[in-house]
């Protein structure tokens, strides 16, 4: 058993790496009155194959329907509602993840409901039966959301036939096919301890949490998990088009952006900030409160282990798609060739710093961020760090990255609305 603790006084943590691969992170916050547990399992809709699309998200509802030690949902439902705790669990591309937070008396209860789910889970026949139609009622519902839909088109051009491309819950197909004999095989071969990371916040101290969970999974046997699925190559296809009867068209443009550990993954994501994150925003201002074009547009930037984008959505009347795509396409331009300025890099960073900070008063926040780093990354930054990262960024850094990256010839489109082609759009996006 290895243990590390962070280098920074004012970011302590503790890693601990059992013998079987468990690793365990955890950071004591006295002050508090809550403990959260957050679950990051290294499996996701990257790591599926095409036939399989959406085991992983059919895994992860299972996990709720129950385990050897209480076998119905409503059991594990009332044991989290009846000390007021909170539970629930989320399926990604890159990670599966499972979380708990409870008043610190009932730290025990806790640590044995994720125990329980990961080691014993009943994965019932028909229990899945039920929760098959659940997941085809989500899919469903993305089907009548304009924007999901617009998201699922243009990742389906940006990523052609990967898993990147689809859905993370697969499709209505490859979901009615899969068996309760291919989860349960995914189970067992991706769930396994060197495969897990668990991170505990609140008023703990390591040492109870080490030997809690060497005791509960210390025996667990190690395994050869599968790994993702790499980005493909564009094949060309910049702009796609849905009809649908809306009373809106649904705009999503990206631009291949960076990974996740990339050098300049703070000022790509300042550069979001300055161009359609806000109020204050350029896109914001231009298309919503000059022309009156819009009620929402916003900019946000993704990254996987090995790409990124960036991306920009924004939803307006038919008629004045058009107009709106081409104002966003301008801006793209003028933020390219001019950059940001030094009054734009102030507010993004210190906007990016305060999000980060406010959200580290809270137990799941802080679960949340050592877990999902140490899975992703191999590491952990403090938030110390990160914030010394942030202040590092200059405006010559932001001008560059936007040179860089922010190229409208780049621009890949996904149109949902009353259309039934894509020529008045394909031909704004520059060649």
């Amino acid at each position: 058993m290895t243990q590390t603790a962070s280098s920074n006084a004012q970011d302590t943590y503790r890693r601990t790496v059992l013998p079987n691969g468990l690793r365990i992170l955890t950071a004591p916050m006295p002050h508090t009155h809550s403990v959260a547990l957050t679950l990051y399992v290294g499996t996701g809709s990257r790591y599926e194959r095409d036939e399989e699309a959406g085991v992983s998200h059919i895994l992860e509802h299972m996990l709720f329907k129950g385990t050897e030690k209480r076998p119905t949902a409503k059991e594990i439902a009332e044991a989290v509602d009846g000390v007021g705790g909170v539970i629930n669990g989320a399926t990604d591309r890159e990670y599966t993840v499972y979380y708990l937070k409870v008043a610190r008396p009932h730290l025990d209860l806790a640590l044995d409901l994720l125990v329980e789910f990961v080691r014993r889970p009943l994965i019932d026949a028909r229990e899945m039966e039920k929760e098959r139609q659940v997941v085809l009622e989500e899919l469903a519902m993305v089907a009548d959301s304009p924007p999901q839909i617009a998201d699922l088109l243009l990742d389906s051009i940006l990523w052609p036939d990967n898993p990147l491309g689809r859905d993370i819950a697969g499709t209505p197909e490859t979901v009615g096919a899969i068996s309760r004999e291919a989860v349960l095989d995914y189970l067992h071969g991706q769930y396994v301890p060197n495969n897990i990371v668990l991170a505990v916040a609140g008023n703990i101290t390591d040492e109870e949490i080490v030997e809690a969970l060497r005791a509960a999974l210390g025996d667990w046997q190690p395994g050869t998990p599968s790994s993702w699925v790499p980005a493909p190559s564009q094949n060309g296809v910049r702009c796609a088009v849905r009809y649908k009867a809306t009373e809106q068209a649904h705009i999503s443009l990206a631009l291949p952006g960076l990974p996740l550990n990339h050098p300049d993954r703070h000022a790509i994501s300042f550069l979001s900030v300055i161009l359609g994150e806000g109020m204050s925003s350029r896109l914001f201002l231009e298309l919503r409160e000059k022309r009156g074009l819009v009620y929402d547009v916003h900019t946000y930037v993704s990254q996987f282990l090995d790409v990124g984008t960036f991306n920009i959505y924004t939803g307006v009347d038919p008629k004045n798609a058009v107009e709106a795509l081409g104002v966003v396409l301008a801006e793209l331009a003028q933020l390219r060739a001019q950059g940001p300025d030094s009054g734009e890099l102030t507010k993004a960073r210190e906007l990016s710093k305060g999000r980060l900070l406010l959200r580290m008063e809270d137990t799941r926040a802080v679960s949340g961020w050592i877990g999902g780093q140490e899975l992703l990354l191999g590491k952990v930054r403090g938030v110390e760090e990160a914030v010394a990262e942030m202040d590092a960024v200059t405006l010559e850094d932001l001008q560059r990255v936007s040179r860089e990256l922010l190229d409208p010839r780049q621009t890949y489109l996904a149109v949902v609305g009353p259309y039934r082609s894509d020529k008045r759009f394909a031909s704004l996006l520059p060649a």
